[in-house]
């Protein structure tokens, strides 16, 4: 979404007292164009609820998420959570605080994001090379996986089960899709998936549409 239409939707927030729910997700991950900045630091009018999670960032079994909401709620959202949260997981808090504060979060971002833009590349490259007759994979600019749209209307379905046969990690895209789609797709991962492993994945991939 564009500036523009970030600040007519932050305006039409405020004119109809709406509140926006605001996911931050993977913005973290940006690999080309400027940043985009999130909603709630162009708010002000406190209209933007904004949530962000460490799982993706860190690691999933941290546990740990966020909310950033407007100062006159602030008081309301820590009363419920102290009512739904019994156990509180303090000492986990308190290192990653420290783990923020000393500079550690910001150096682990960039040293990821290089790491996820570099993977991002070889998958592209490889894509080019073996697959460009059979997938059609999405333009990404953020985040830790793309899409790969089949060609020649094979089953999604099926070739994530060949692909599973031969260690390759693929995902249907309508297990996440509601109603009928009209051409079938692929999730891609390659953030968490070395160099080598996105070439042999790919050349598998290629092996098993070209036959197919």
């Amino acid at each position: 979404m564009s500036l523009r239409r970030r600040l007519a939707l932050l305006e039409w927030a405020r004119r109809s007292g709406t509140l926006v729910f605001e996911d931050d997700y993977d913005s973290e991950y940006r690999y080309s164009g400027r940043p985009v900045p999130a909603l709630q630091g162009l708010d002000r009018s406190g209209v933007v609820i904004f949530a962000g999670s460490f799982s993706a960032v860190l690691f999933p079994a941290l546990r740990l998420g966020y909310l950033v909401v407007p100062p006159e709620m602030v008081d309301v959202f820590a009363a419920a959570e102290s009512i739904s949260t019994h156990h509180p997981p303090l000492l986990e808090q308190a290192v990653l605080c420290d783990f923020i504060t000393e500079g550690h979060f910001a150096r682990h971002i960039r040293r990821m994001r290089e790491l996820y833009a570099e993977r991002l590349a070889v998958l592209l490259q490889a894509a080019k090379q073996e697959l460009k007759d059979v997938l059609e994979i999405s333009t990404v600019e953020a985040g830790l996986q793309t899409v790969g749209w089949l060609k020649h209307g094979q089953s999604a379905e099926r070739v994530a089960d060949l692909a599973a046969a031969r260690d390759v990690e693929l995902v249907p895209l309508r297990r996440y899709a509601a109603g009928r789609q009209r051409r079938e797709a692929l999730i891609l991962g390659f953030a968490a998936v070395d160099p080598t492993e996105l070439r042999r994945g790919v050349e598998a991939l290629a092996r098993m549409l070209t036959g197919a």
